[in-house]
């Protein structure tokens, strides 16, 4: 069952290498539990466009409003925190449809072509020192930064090359606590391939950005690395937009080379139906938000990593573009619309924030 796979979740201790730099970084977060001491509330399946449940209302959806959210978290407390690729700002959202709380706006972004607040992770030592890390464009860079809400962004990782579109922004941290970052071509393909450029690549840095393994670049190739995830074995896993052609879901391994002729993607998902910019993976089970192809794509993979069948389509037309992709520890899957980056059409309400159970009985659900 699809519901029991989703219990399974990443093992793992991260053990830093040293101790926090001491940067000023301002007041600690102040993130407050959801506003009803009551558990989160289980979702459904989506509702039936025009029924009486979506006229009173989708209870999958949980925010209302947004513009273009980008990057999403979910925090231990079983909140989300959301970045808005435009604006900057960090809204934390809740499970029970309360009103989002705006905590911060992150500063000196470039929102030129496809730039902004393209991504976000939580540290993996977060219930210690409350820190988020963000891939954001600054008018001369893609760069990494950290910071606790309110906090002043501290620099990770800069010099990531900027380009009118094809920025990246995949961020995660592995089960080891090692960052890898996500990066793109920058709209020029020949960067990808250059082993001094760290366009068209996804790097492996530390908490405080410097190179782990053999360099800071871990893979080479990408088109533009929208997403990474990890698999419950720690394998390291992205989506590639293509600027023509199919999109890839990757599997990524140390020096890997996913060029032209290089390693085969696991996945390839056709360009009218894709625009992959979400990953997520439970088990044997790969979630990919795919703008163009307005749904979620469920993959289902062997024990080497292979798909199993055809992928399946999920929440396929039903609220417009999807982006984020992101899974709770229980099961829940939330996403984000992306109906107002200019090229979706958006409707009054949008961009939204769902939480929703991927496809199965609801009454299996371990939530």
């Amino acid at each position: 069952m699809l519901a029991g796979a989703l219990t399974a979740g990443c093992g793992g201790g991260y053990h830093p290498s040293g101790p926090f730099r001491d940067l000023p970084q301002g007041a600690p977060p102040e993130v407050g539990p959801p506003t009803s001491s009551a558990p989160a509330p289980v979702p459904g399946e989506p509702s039936t466009p025009g029924s009486r449940e979506d006229q009173a209302g989708d209870p999958n959806v949980v925010a209302t409003g947004l513009s273009v959210p980008t990057g999403l978290v979910v925090l231990p407390d079983g909140t989300a925190v959301v970045g808005e690729r435009d604006t900057g700002r960090l809204l934390q959202v809740f499970p029970d449809r309360s009103p989002v709380r705006e905590l911060m706006t992150v500063p000196g972004l470039d929102t030129a072509g496809d730039g902004g607040l393209l991504g976000l992770a939580l540290s993996p030592t977060f219930p210690q020192d409350g820190l988020f890390y963000a891939y954001v464009s600054t008018a001369t860079d893609n760069r990494v930064v950290r910071f606790p809400v309110g906090g002043t962004p501290n620099p990770v990782l800069t010099g990531i090359p900027r380009g009118p579109e094809r920025n990246g922004g995949g961020l995660v941290f592995g089960r080891d606590g090692t960052l890898y970052v996500g990066t793109g071509d920058a709209g020029d393909p020949a960067l990808a391939a250059d082993p001094a450029s760290l366009a068209g690549k996804v790097l492996a840095v530390d908490v405080f950005g410097r190179p782990v393994g053999a360099g800071p670049v871990f893979s080479r190739g990408h088109g533009d690395v929208t997403a990474l995830c990890v698999g419950g074995n720690g394998e390291v896993r992205a989506t590639d937009d293509s600027a023509t052609g199919p999109d890839e879901f990757d599997a990524l391994t140390a020096g890997g080379d996913q060029g032209p002729g290089g390693v085969a993607p696991v996945l390839r998902v056709p360009e009218a139906e894709a625009g992959l910019a979400g990953c997520a993976v439970s088990g044997p089970y790969v979630f990919l938000g795919a703008l163009t192809g307005r749904k979620v794509v469920i993959a289902e993979l062997d024990g080497s990593g292979a798909p199993v069948d055809d992928p399946t389509d999920f929440l396929a037309d039903r609220y417009g573009r999807l982006r984020t992709v992101a899974l709770e520890p229980s099961g829940a899957l939330w996403v984000t619309t992306s109906n107002r980056d200019g090229v979706g059409v958006p409707s009054a309400d949008d961009d939204k924030v769902l939480r929703v159970l991927p496809p199965s009985s609801a009454a299996d659900s371990p939530l």
